[in-house]
């Protein structure tokens, strides 16, 4: 990354160029791309600004880009200024600031993590304004460039084309959200629902979305989200008590055509003061609808939870903290671990995990999946895979797997969902819980992410298998084994890239082997050199090298795996690979994690044994052999002779004992 010749910094990981534009994902956004200019803010308007006065003006419109879900989510910064900082780190440098350099850094959690995302300030313009993302307040810029960081991390603008505001909420939060269908459910659970709306209006990020084309709402679209900036319990003329929604739509215009548009009859039951101070607190593109009508006209709700000032997420139903967070990577590996679903015999096969609850309390469990692809116009049922999860409450000492999955669980998904993100909530009592994530179908191959947040102290841990290991008649100590041990070493800002959910991964270690034509079964142990107690967690991927010298072997799936990383101070795996040469790619599941290592790789050769040409090697064999023969002799010798001992001894006993009785019969 070099700064320009103006000193202004130029980011040429993501360069202003159509490549940053779009991807090909067949969106109508290519036809614009050859009349779309980059402009930094200066040059847009004369005093640029980070954040508006009024946090209202704030509110985000959308462009030509198909992004609504992520601009909808972005409300979620707007009622957390702690979360606001967590994305848009404080102390950077500003367009009036005399150390201005045009950099930005912005943060999203990902599987896991709050990785960081760095650009230029260079934004896309038709016409010399801004054809993406904008606030209200036109000279305020945090959303444009937290959209063009979004796009980044992305991959370009392009893959932000339809998406679920959901999945944008966990980007930018790190937290748990929830989702209801309008069109499922009973009326008491829709009324404690907007109960909890009400409650939370000022601490939540709340949207609403249509997912159906409506005879009556084709003005709203389809498939587009919506942003609800206020809920108010409004009372009419009669005395009637109404739950009022306030709905700020993205396209920053008015699209409402209802009972409570500024010209419908619905504000006739209000008095003309209330209904002043109603509409007079609009925006463009804001409306106001009741409670009835709006889950008529709309489809979905999505709200985020709240946050509290020690960054704990609160449970929106009870209020109280989730004090505890505890988290474990794994991965669903065809053939080992990718059970499928409890349709499957192979159900038990499925990772399986130990959650131990001290205390009753109440939980969250999530489940993410890392989806093959990236999100948006890119992210679809080829990318994200059917997924469930499943609880029992098990005595450990007595546990039973077979007699246990066979029983209903406590908690689990009614059905699996393609969902990157999904939680289950319950109250646990104190003692084990069995875990157990799955996909629907068997043998599919993905990584998860499982999270437990609970009020209460809990502990996870993963039920590991057996160790896979060799035949005993395949003893890697034996000749037939050719053995090669290699050094290595992961050093921070070097080669330390992490596992492959890091873009980093490419820097780690390669070790290059061949495996023989005759030879298919290969044993890799890695061994990290530390304490016992102060392990990372490890693993390995093996890659195949192609003929093709300009392709990296990276870029493909690896031929093996030995994962989930982990914290052992050694992994070990059995592979079977084809003739031909690898690279060997251990990695620490976390980036910048200093360590040495050993790798040692094992190739099976299927060779007779060569016998010794060494005189006294053969003298020593056969004279051990005579030994043993003369050994054996001397044994059938003993042994005959303690019998006849034994024989003559009997019959001198019998001789004299019938003397005795003759003796007696005389006498």
């Amino acid at each position: 990354m070099l700064p320009t010749s103006s000193g202004l910094f130029v980011d040429p990981e993501f360069p202003a160029s159509v490549s940053s534009l779009i991807c090909g994902a067949g969106t109508p956004l290519s036809i614009l791309c050859d009349r779309i200019t980059w402009l930094r803010p200066q040059e847009i308007i004369a005093s640029p600004r980070l954040f508006p006065l009024n946090a209202r003006d704030g509110l985000g419109k959308q462009g030509i880009l198909g992004d609504c879900w992520f601009i909808c989510a972005c409300s979620a910064l707007q009622k957390c200024e702690k979360l606001l900082r967590q994305v848009f780190p404080v102390g950077q440098c500003l367009w009036t600031d005399p150390g201005y350099t045009g950099k930005f850094t912005c943060r999203f959690w990902r599987f896991g993590f709050w990785v960081e995302v760095t650009i230029d300030d260079r934004l896309p313009c038709l016409g010399h304004k801004l054809c993406f993302s904008h606030c209200q307040d036109q000279g305020s810029f945090w959303l444009p460039l937290l959209e063009k960081a979004y796009a980044k991390l992305h991959g370009c603008y392009e893959s932000l084309w339809a998406g679920q505001v959901a999945d944008a909420l966990v980007d930018l939060t790190g937290g748990l959200v929830e989702r209801w269908a309008f069109g499922a459910g009973e009326e008491h659970v829709r009324r404690e629902m907007f109960n909890k709306m009400l409650e939370l209006k000022e601490r939540c990020a709340m949207t609403c979305s249509v997912l159906h084309y409506r005879e009556g709402a084709k003005e709203l679209g389809e498939f587009h989200a919506f942003t609800i900036t206020d809920i108010q319990n409004v009372v009419a003329k009669d005395g009637q008590e109404l739950l009022m929604l306030r709905v700020h739509n993205p396209w920053g215009r008015c699209c409402w055509d209802g009972s409570w548009s500024k010209s419908g009859h619905g504000w006739d039951i209000f008095s003309p003061k209330v209904v002043s101070n109603l509409q007079s607190k609009m925006q463009e593109g804001e409306f106001w609808v009741e409670k009835s009508e709006f889950i008529q006209d709309f489809d979905e709700l999505t709200m985020a939870f709240p946050v509290n000032e020690k960054g704990q997420i609160l449970n929106i139903w009870s209020g109280l903290p989730l004090i505890s967070t505890q988290e474990v990577y794994g991965s669903w590996v065809k053939g080992q671990s990718a059970g499928g679903s409890r349709n499957n015999v192979s159900f038990p096969d499925n990772p399986k995990f130990w959650l131990r609850v001290k205390e009753q309390c109440q939980v969250y469990l999530t489940l993410n999946q890392r989806p093959l692809h990236g999100t948006g116009a890119t992210q679809n049922k080829d990318s994200l895979y059917a997924i469930g999860l499943h609880v029992w409450k098990v005595e450990k000492r007595k546990f039973n797997l077979t007699k246990t999955l066979s029983s209903p669980p406590v908690v689990g998904t009614s059905s699996h969902s393609y969902e990157r993100q999904f939680h289950l909530y319950c109250e646990l009592s104190p003692g084990y819980h069995l875990l157990v994530p799955s996909t629907f179908l068997r043998d599919t191959e993905a990584d998860f992410l499982l999270r437990v947040l609970s009020t209460g102290h809990v502990t996870l841990s993963e039920i590991v298998p057996p160790r896979s290991m060799a035949p005993a008649s395949e003893d890697v100590t034996q000749r037939s084994w050719d053995i090669q041990t290699l050094q290595g070493s992961w050093k921070k800002g070097k080669n330390a890239g992490g596992s492959r959910n890091f873009p980093s991964y490419h820097l780690n270690p390669s070790l290059p082997f061949s495996v023989p034509k005759e030879c298919q079964l290969v044993k890799v142990t890695l061994l990290q050199q530390c304490q016992e107690d102060k392990c990372h967690a490890i693993g390995f991927h093996v890659y195949s090298v192609s003929r093709d010298k300009q392709k990296s072997p990276l870029s493909g799936e690896p031929s093996a795996s030995c994962v989930p990383h982990s914290h052992s101070q050694e992994v070990s795996q059995v592979c079977v690979l084809s003739p031909g040469k690898y690279l060997l790619v251990p990695s620490t599941y976390l980036p910048e994690q200093e360590c040495g290592f050993t790798v040692t790789i094992a190739t099976k050769v299927d060779r007779k044994p060569i016998e010794s040409q060494e005189t006294l090697g053969r003298f020593l064999q056969e004279v051990k052999k005579e030994i043993s023969i003369i050994f054996f002799f001397v044994c059938v010798l003993v042994f005959i002779l303690h019998l006849k001992f034994e024989f003559s001894f009997l019959t001198v006993n019998i001789d004299l004992n019938v003397q005795v009785v003759l003796w007696g019969l005389r006498h």
